[in-house]
């Protein structure tokens, strides 16, 4: 697996600052960017930004933020995960993600979906009983957007489209496009029918629970006549020298925000020993570089994935730690996962 892709994901949540106090909101999207600028300098393939209108989170615009890190960077591909495409404009979208591409030499990508929360409906003027037809009629039409050539369209979810030429292009003619999918059947078929590449959120319980999913996707694009594209998958960690530091540092901070939203959805507050189980068997990758590395591989192989992104920031983090956990993953943890997987392959 040498063109193994692997990837860092945020959605800028508010770190806590050298004096334990939480930062602003600016001081948390320019710490973005000073991570994406050190996932550059250390090889890092892709770094994708997720939208989101909540106070635990900086950033409510990936692609104002990848514009900046396009211009500090060279290679590091620059990508949302994801873009809430059901309450935006499938136009302005695509005109927002070309012009990335642009500024960023042809490295931008957009991962559609739905998203894990709401705010998005109300804040826009979406009706949430209009949940399954706005995503549906707006990526129809971001996959005619893709070809690059006039559009005529029509459907319920905004004014129809005749004959109309967006843009600005891009210089490749191809803006790399996936759809996040989070564990509904019905989706991974959908993203198998527009013959896009899918990105599968696994955030918790064994990675291989996953593998019919990507055994969907691949006899539904048989069946549509499309083509199966690439298969990636994002789940939460968090890296540090020893695994007891890593655990120590994540867990009070991870409980933090995973309570919060936990309690808006009726669930209970997480408790240790669940945190604990997830860490040594689920799809939370914590600990030091050897044993993260070790449990990326393991997901990789068992599922053969040809990407990975680790979601590094997950709760009130202190700077400093993010920083580590981004220099560990890049410095240590990708070159250990590449050596595992080539000891497998021999």
């Amino acid at each position: 697996m040498a063109d193994l892709v692997f990837g860092l994901d945020t959605f800028g949540d508010i770190p806590e600052g050298d004096d334990g106090a939480p930062i602003t909101d600016a001081a948390a999207i320019r710490q973005v960017v000073r991570e994406a600028v050190l996932a550059d300098d250390l090889g890092v393939d892709a770094i994708a930004l997720g939208e989101h209108h909540r106070p635990e989170y900086s950033i409510s615009t990936p692609e104002t933020v990848l514009a900046g890190i396009a211009s500090l960077t060279q290679r590091i591909k620059l990508g949302s995960g994801v873009t809430v495409l059901s309450s935006d404009d499938p136009v302005r979208v695509f005109q927002r993600f070309s012009t990335v591409d642009a500024l960023s030499n042809g490295r931008a990508e957009v991962i559609l979906g739905r998203g894990s929360f709401t705010e998005s409906f109300p804040l826009f003027g979406y009706d949430l009983a209009d949940y399954d037809v706005l995503f549906e009629e707006k990526l129809q039409l971001f996959s005619r957007l893709l070809d690059e050539k006039p559009v005529t369209w029509s459907g319920t979810t905004r004014a129809a489209l005749d004959n109309a030429d967006v843009y600005p292009k891009t210089e490749s003619g191809h803006l790399k496009t996936w759809v996040g999918v989070g564990g509904s059947p019905q989706s991974v078929v959908r993203t198998a029918y527009y013959g896009l590449p899918l990105m599968l959120a696994i955030i918790g319980g064994a990675p291989d629970r996953f593998a019919p999913y990507l055994d969907l996707y691949r006899k539904a694009a048989e069946q549509f006549g499309t083509t199966a594209q690439e298969i990636g998958m994002h789940s939460p960690g968090f890296i540090a020298d020893t695994d007891e530091e890593a655990r120590e540092v994540f867990y009070p901070r991870y409980k933090v925000m995973r309570d919060r939203i936990g309690a808006l959805r009726g669930w209970p507050p997480i408790r240790r020993e669940e945190f604990d189980s997830e860490v040594e068997h689920g799809s939370m990758y914590v600990g030091s570089p050897e044993t993260v590395a070790r449990r990326i591989a393991a997901a990789v192989q068992s599922l053969g994935v040809g990407r990975f992104d680790l979601i590094y920031s997950a709760g009130p983090v202190p700077v400093s730690a993010r920083l580590k956990t981004v220099e560990l993953y890049g410095a240590k943890v990708i070159p250990m996962v590449r050596e595992i997987l080539a000891e497998q392959e021999n």
